[in-house]
């Protein structure tokens, strides 16, 4: 695992590469020089720590001998060679290192074309004295090997995260998240007896993940004959350079990854594998590619060619893994349909859809894992189909930790289908198994496991089921052209998609249009087309809509809040066809939809029960969202400062135990020092530095938009390092201190710290420096029992008002005829 120490290392590297931006010609402003410079620093480095070993175990220096003894790493760091001595050597040394006739092969093709950026003795000097921080020790055990392997991978992931689209995508390569990867190893499952090739290797991602899963799995199979198992191929010669450095610093002496255009040369078509894992690019060049004639689909488009290449290379019990993009998943087009075919009748066994932004912040293109086996293929006349709509991260920008990830139980529905065993209640509902017949009879043999999904009629549903075009009007969304919007409130309101929804009615707007395109009538009911699908809203006037809205106006025929209840209570069972970038739905499915509908007296019964427990919701909600401490400060009371009552009682440390709570933001309610989750250290995968605390402390989040959030804890455990644990004196009750620090007294007084901050922080001296009302310990004990009271009373409504959701859940099943 990745030390915080190393990160640090690299981040300091990398902030040093850039730091003179705008200043003179010395900066590295590139991602991918960035990562060039530093591998090439790191090799240098540990060459020279390789050959030190060797000397202090009686042998030679194998690498800086002869001619090039004078350019080994101590020699620059020699205390007598000035920093222009220093910048003319070491760029010297890294220009000729490729001629180096004492280095292998793969170093040798590392230093090609490298070349100094610097003209400056002080920036380099800093950079060469970070990369000499690094430490590589060639043990036995490969410890520091994975390690080092891990560090690159961080430096790699760095480059995938701030190169964008245009730059690191410009073939349609985007780096594959680290747990999507694990997640595809694990369900493959590859053995170190069996070979393993990345066709499209990039980094080698799926490489290095498979060895460490076959190591995790036995750690005595490391060997010469395993290491020579793995394979890869790229077209780019960047990214074969990387993969090189990635896999010797797993321990790949000699690693087999070449520059190969797999789609139009035929020099390892004759090699198959019992593995293949990858996630090939997604983008053909203009006028597509021109293969070789030995694929059996005849195809043009890059990412049909690459599963062609991928299935048909496999051994007759080989195994595949590959992510691929909506279009091989339901595209019309002939190689697309021919494709699907071949795989359904001889090499296919599940197919997984992901969440649309699993790529981001560099693409938003929604993929799918096509899992193959050709050995159990034979043997199963069905195929698989899984949804994760949670992978463990949000879906914006930054890909922040959430919780609920649906990998590990999608990986137990695909082991259990594998072993024809029956699926958990997760898998009953989130999964879908169909017929190899069913698939092949629509002639397209489309890939969207929803499309195969039937809504048969309960035993207890007593209404009929129709279609929700036979009693609504379903207007598709249409966004207008972009100069026709405003946000002076000129014209009529504009909406776009979910994140304008709350809870039942839509929001106010923020956008508007002079021209209108689709219409949505005041009482229509909105639904979220594209990512995500079946969310719905109510609009409240007249609005236009765009391209992520639909608007379903009820007939006669079928009441508003009845139609809006059932659609409601069942958006997670609404889904979409996929679609090349997002998970999308049309206007006609959106009208095949099947719903049971009652008389229109019942129905207007079934809204009345309805609508009565929605007043307690909303009601029981109001009080909970507007409810926090309150302390009316009386004038005679003491004033101090708030560091003159507490101390920050804890330590920044590294040294982590697993299974001690850590506590982050996202652990506290805001505004009601509520603790929501307690997880260990081990299941949050902390990595330090952290705050370690030892009993009653009150943690304060001390960073902008969570300054909110506050906690006051009985057991020993962690917390972030953007929090303080405050242990305050005898003469406070810390429930008080608790109290106050979420009033609007408290926060009021700290808005000038931060409002015109550049970094949204509130440091130590700014916290202490806060005035704390103190009234006797007699008096803060009786506003503390006050507020506890309010505080069970909120507790109340907030159970209330589940209580009501889970009474209005029945209701709605009774109509689909549920239990």
């Amino acid at each position: 695992m990745l030390d915080s120490e190393t990160k640090r290392h690299i981040d300091t590297a990398r902030d040093i590469l850039v730091g003179s931006v705008g200043v003179s010609p010395n900066s590295v402003p590139d991602p991918k020089s960035q990562v060039e410079q530093i591998t090439i620093a790191l090799i240098y480095k540990f060459m020279d720590d390789m050959d030190k070993e060797s000397v202090s175990l009686g042998g030679k220096a194998s690498f800086f001998s002869g001619t090039y003894k004078k350019y080994a790493w101590s020699a620059i760091f020699d205390p007598r060679v000035g920093g222009v001595e220093m910048l003319g050597l070491y760029g010297d040394a890294i220009t000729k290192m490729s001629e180096n006739p004492n280095l292998p092969e793969l170093f040798r093709n590392i230093f090609k074309n490298a070349d100094l950026p610097y003209r400056d003795p002080e920036p380099l000097k800093l950079f060469l004295k970070t990369i000499n921080e690094f430490h590589y020790d060639h043990s036995e055990d490969g410890a520091s090997e994975d390690a080092l392997g891990d560090a690159f991978e961080y430096l790699l992931s760095v480059l995938g995260s701030v190169v964008g689209e245009a730059n690191f995508g410009d073939a349609g390569q985007f780096r594959t998240p680290r747990h999507i990867i694990d997640f595809m190893v694990d369900v493959v499952d590859p053995q170190k007896n069996e070979t393993i090739i990345d066709p499209a290797c990039g980094t080698a991602g799926f490489l290095i993940s498979s060895y460490k899963h076959i190591i995790k799995a036995d750690p005595g199979a490391k060997s010469k004959k395993l290491y020579g198992n793995f394979k890869g191929y790229d077209i780019s010669p960047d990214m074969v350079r990387l993969s090189l450095v990635n896999m010797y610093l797993h321990g790949f002496v000699a690693p087999q990854i070449y520059e190969y255009d797999t789609l139009t040369s035929l020099d390892h078509w004759n090699e198959y594998a019992d593995v293949i894992m990858a996630n090939p690019p997604f983008m053909s060049p203009k006028g597509g590619i021109i293969p070789h004639k030995r694929f059996q689909v005849q195809a043009k488009k890059s990412e049909v060619l690459f599963v062609d290449y991928i299935a048909e290379h496999l051994t007759p019990t080989g195994r595949a893994a590959v992510i691929v993009p909506e279009g091989i998943i339901f595209q019309s087009g002939k190689a697309y349909q021919a494709l699907r075919k071949m795989l359904v009748e001889g090499y296919l066994y599940a197919v997984v859809s992901l969440p649309a932004g699993v790529f981001n912040p560099y693409s938003g293109v929604k993929t799918s894992i096509l899992f193959m086996d050709k050995g159990l293929c034979t043997k199963l006349d069905t195929v698989l189909f899984v949804t994760v709509k949670n992978d463990g991260f949000d879906l914006g920008a930054q890909r922040r930790p959430v919780e609920g990830s649906d990998l590990t139980a999608a990986l137990e529905a695909l082991r259990k289908f594998r072993d024809r065993r029956k699926l958990t209640k997760w898998g009953e509902s989130r999964a879908l198994i169909v017929s190899r017949d069913k698939i092949a009879a629509s002639g397209d043999y489309n890939l969207t496991g929803e499309r195969y999904r039937v809504v048969e009629r309960r035993g207890k549903q007593k209404w009929p089921m129709v279609r929700l075009g036979d009693v609504c009007v379903v207007i598709a969304g249409q966004s207008p052209e972009g100069q026709y919007y405003n946000e002076e409130a000129k014209g009529t309101p504009f909406y776009q998609g979910k994140t304008e929804f709350r809870d039942r009615y839509i929001g106010e707007p923020v956008k508007w249009a002079t021209q209108e395109t689709r219409i949505a009538e005041k009482g229509d009911i909105l639904m979220s087309v594209r990512a995500p699908v079946g969310p719905v809203n109510i609009a409240t006037q007249r609005i236009c809509i765009g391209r992520g809205l639909a608007a379903i106006r009820v007939s006669n025929k079928i009441l508003q809040p009845y139609l809006f209840s059932l659609l409601k209570t069942h958006e997670d069972k609404i889904h979409g066809n996929g679609g090349y970038v997002f998970d999308s739905i049309n206007r006609k499915d959106i009208e095949a939809i099947e719903i049971p509908l009652p008389p229109l007296p019942v129905q207007q019964e079934i809204v009345t029960e309805v609508e009565a427990c929605q007043r307690v919701i909303d009601h029981a909600r109001g009080l909970v969202e507007a409810w926090k401490p309150r302390i009316e400060v009386d004038p005679e009371w003491p004033v101090v400062k708030l560091g003159d009552v507490c101390e920050v009682d804890g330590s920044i440390t590294k040294s982590i135990k697993p299974d001690l709570i850590y506590i982050g933001a996202d652990s506290i309610e805001s505004n009601t020092g509520k603790l929501i989750q307690k997880k260990t250290a081990k299941e949050q995968n902390c990595i330090g530095p952290i705050y370690h605390f030892t009993g009653d402390v009150v943690l304060y989040s001390k960073i902008r938009p969570y300054l909110n959030k506050l906690s006051l804890t009985d057991f020993e455990g962690y917390c972030s390092s953007d929090m303080y644990p405050l242990k305050f004196s005898k003469n406070v009750n810390q429930l008080y201190a608790l109290y106050f620090m979420l009033s609007d007294n408290f926060n009021n007084s700290i808005k000038g710290f931060y409002e015109r901050a550049s970094i949204p922080k509130i440091n130590r001296t700014q916290l202490f420096s806060v005035d704390f009302p103190l009234p006797p310990l007699a008096v803060q004990q009786q506003i503390v029992a006050g507020i506890e009271e309010e505080r069970k009373a909120v507790e109340g409504c907030r159970a209330l008002a589940e209580h009501y959701e889970a009474r209005i859940g029945r209701i709605i099943g009774r109509v689909w005829g549920e239990e």
